[in-house]
C-alpha cells in the first residue's frame, strides 16, 4: 500500500477501523468482536474494544478529519458507558482493574479533541464520565506503564476542570522515573525483562507527557524528550530492512504497535533521526503488517502474529486487544502541511553490524538488512504465558520468527527453537530465566537451570553466517538434549531437508537453516500453529546424549534469508 500522503495514512485507519462499525452496542459504549476470554469480564472485555480505536481516532480528528458516524458512536458511547443507571454502565472499578488501561485513550482524547468528546456532553454525563474516570485514584495500580494511565486521566481531569489529584499525580511521575536503567531503556515497572513496553509505553507515553505538561513540567518534558532521542539510536537496530520488526517478547499480537515510537517522535517534533528515515520505519513496517494475514474475513483484526494464532496469547488478549496498535496513528495529527507527508520515506541508515546493548540485556547483530538478537534470558519467570519462549531463547529473528510451544511433552509440540532442550521422561526443559549473565561486544554468556538437577552455561558467539553456541553442562541426570536451529516454514516453495553425520538443514525457497555439532543430526517436524510466522515449521536440530557429570557440547547455527 502507498504510504506517503497525509491521505494515504487517513485510508489506511479506515481500513483498520471502519469494518468495526456494525459490532457496536445499541448504546454504543461496548464493541464486541469475538468470544475468546481472558481475565477479566466481559464488561472490560467491551470496553477495550470500544476504546482503543480512539487511539487512531483523536489523532484523526486532531488533524482536521472528519467521519459523523464515528464522531456519534463516541459521544453516546462515553455518555452511556460512564453513567450508572444506563445498562452498559461499564461498572465501578477495583483494584488492578483493566478499565484502568482503557481510560489512557479516553484521556488522551479529553485532552486533545475535547470539542469531539468532551463539550458536546451535557453537564450530567460531563460529571458522569469525570466520576467514572476518578476511580484510577483510589486503587492500587501495577508497578509499571500502568501508572501512565493514571497520569494521563489526571492530566485530563484537571484540563476539563474536573476534580483530580495532584499528590497521585505526582507519585506517579516519581514511579516513571524510578524505572530508568539507561540508554533510553527503562524497566517496565517491576518486571526486569526489557522488551516493546518500552518503546509503546513507557517511551510512547513519556512523549505525550512532556508535549502535554511542557508548560507545567518543563525540566522532566525536557528529561523525557531526551530519553527517547537515546532510546531510538538503540531501537532502530530492531528494523529490518524489509519492515519487519524484531519478534521478541510479550504482547505482540499489538502488531504494527511496533512503530508506534517512531509516530510518538514525528507527532511531538524529535528528529533522532531526519524524518525520511523514520518515515520509512513506519511506512515500511505497516506495509509488512498489511502483507500477512492478521484480519479475519469481516477485516477484524485476530488475536496472533502473522496469522491467528492463540498459543502465543497472553491471559489479556481479548478479542478487542490488537486495536492497541491504533496508536501508530497519531501521526494524523499532523497539519495538512507538516513535511512529513511530503518527505521521501528513507531506508535504514548505516548501522553497525553487532551492537551491544546492555541496558536490553541482548546484543544484536545485523547482516544485510536482516536482524538477529541474542538476549540473555532475563524475564520475571512466570509472567503472563509462554515467557520461555518470548524470553530466553538463544536467538530472535526477523526473517524466522520463534514458536510458542503447544506443550512440553514431547518435542515436536515444544517446538524449541533456537533452543537447548532437555528431554527427561519424555518432558522437555529449555532455558526460562537466567540465573546470571554478561553482555559483551562480541558474546553474550548466560547460566542457567532447566531442571533441578542441570545446570548450564552458555556462550553465544554471533558469526558472519549465523552463531556459535558454546554449552558446558553440569547433570545430576544421563538425558539428551537437543540444540535447535530456527523454524523454517515447512509446507513452502522449494522445501528441502537433510541430515548427516552431526547436521541437519532445513531450508525452503527463501530461507535456510544449517545446525552442525558432534551429536546426530534430525528435523523436528513441529505441531501446527506454533510459529508465529507459520502454520506448519520443522526445526534442524543436533541431538546429543548428555551423561551424568560434566560434559561441554558445541554446536554452529548457520542461517540465510
Amino acid at each position: 500500500m502507498e504510504l506517503s500522503t497525509k491521505q494515504d495514512f487517513q485510508a489506511l485507519m479506515h481500513l483498520f477501523l471502519d469494518p468495526l462499525k456494525p459490532y457496536y452496542s445499541e448504546g454504543k459504549a461496548r464493541l464486541h468482536l469475538g468470544e475468546t476470554g481472558v481475565t477479566y469480564g466481559q464488561a472490560a472485555i467491551e470496553l477495550e474494544a470500544f476504546s482503543r480505536p480512539l487511539w487512531a481516532l483523536v489523532p484523526f480528528w486532531v488533524g482536521g478529519g472528519s467521519d459523523p458516524e464515528f464522531e456519534e458512536i463516541y459521544r453516546r458511547g462515553l455518555a452511556a458507558g460512564s453513567d450508572p443507571e444506563n445498562p452498559e454502565y461499564w461498572g465501578e472499578c477495583g483494584d488492578y482493574d483493566q478499565c484502568f488501561v482503557e481510560m489512557a485513550a479516553i484521556a488522551c482524547g479529553l485532552l486533545t479533541a475535547p470539542e469531539k468528546l468532551w463539550d458536546p456532553l451535557s453537564d450530567t454525563e460531563k460529571q458522569n464520565l469525570a466520576r467514572w474516570l476518578e476511580q484510577i485514584n483510589h486503587h492500587v495500580i501495577p508497578e509499571c506503564n500502568w501508572q501512565f494511565f493514571m497520569i494521563l486521566v489526571n492530566l485530563a481531569l484537571k484540563k476539563c476542570g474536573m476534580p483530580y489529584d495532584p499528590e497521585n499525580l505526582a507519585r506517579g511521575l516519581a514511579r516513571i522515573d524510578s524505572y530508568y536503567s539507561g540508554d533510553g531503556w527503562s524497566t517496565d515497572g517491576a518486571s526486569p525483562q526489557k522488551d516493546y513496553y518500552i518503546p509503546w509505553a513507557i517511551q510512547y507515553y513519556g512523549i505525550l507527557y512532556a508535549k502535554f505538561a511542557a508548560d507545567t513540567d518543563p525540566e522532566r518534558a525536557a528529561l523525557y524528550r531526551s530519553r527517547a532521542e537515546l532510546f531510538a539510536k538503540q531501537f532502530i537496530y530492531w528494523f529490518d530492512d524489509n519492515g519487519a520488526a524484531l519478534p521478541y517478547g510479550r504482547s505482540l499480537s499489538y502488531r504494527f504497535a511496533q512503530c508506534c515510537f517512531w509516530s510518538a517522535c514525528v507527532w511531538a517534533g524529535l528528529e533522532p533521526f531526519p524524518l525520511g528515515v523514520m518515515k520509512g520505519l513506519i511506512a515500511r513496517n505497516f506495509n509488512w503488517w498489511l502483507n500477512q494475514k492478521m484480519f479475519d474475513r469481516d477485516g477484524i483484526l485476530t488475536i496472533g502474529y502473522c496469522y491467528p494464532q492463540m498459543y502465543m496469547a497472553e491471559r489479556y488478549n481479548a478479542p478487542g486487544s490488537p486495536y492497541w496498535g491504533m496508536k501508530c496513528f497519531i501521526l494524523l495529527a499532523l497539519p495538512d502541511d507538516h513535511p512529513f507527508w511530503t518527505a521521501e520515506a528513507l531506508p535504514v541508515p548505516q548501522l553497525d553490524a553487532l551492537k551491544p546493548m546492555p541496558h536490553a540485556n541482548m546484543l544484536v547483530a545485523r547482516s544485510e538488512g536482516r536482524v538477529t538478537a541474542y538476549p540473555a534470558g532475563v524475564n520475571e519467570g512466570h509472567g503472563h504465558g509462554q515467557f520461555p519462549e518470548k524470553y530466553a531463547k538463544f536467538a530472535y529473528d526477523t526473517r524466522f520468527g520463534f514458536c510458542a510451544s503447544r506443550s512440553r511433552e514431547v518435542i515436536y509440540q515444544a517446538a524449541p527453537d533456537s533452543m537447548l532442550a532437555f528431554v527427561i521422561d519424555d518432558n522437555v526443559f529449555v532455558r526460562k530465566v537466567s540465573i546470571s549473565h554478561e553482555i559483551r561486544e562480541d558474546r553474550v554468556v548466560s547460566r542457567w537451570s532447566p531442571f533441578p538437577g542441570i545446570e548450564v552455561t552458555t556462550t553465544i558467539l554471533p558469526t558472519a553466517t549465523g552463531h556459535i553456541r558454546r554449552h558446558e553442562i553440569d547433570s545430576a541426570y544421563d538425558c539428551e538434549a537437543y540444540d535447535c536451529g530456527f523454524a523454517v516454514p515447512r509446507f513452502a516453495s522449494g522445501y528441502l531437508e537433510s541430515t548427516a553425520d552431526g547436521a541437519a538443514t532445513a531450508r525452503n525457497a527463501t530461507v535456510s537453516c544449517t545446525v552442525s555439532g558432534s551429536g546426530e543430526g534430525t528435523v523436528i517436524k513441529c505441531d501446527p500453529n506454533v510459529s508465529l510466522y507459520s502454520t506448519n515449521v520443522s526445526l534442524p536440530a543436533v541431538r546429543y546424549v548428555i551423561p551424568k557429570g560434566h560434559s561441554s557440547i558445541e554446536t554452529e547455527v548457520k542461517a540465510q534469508a
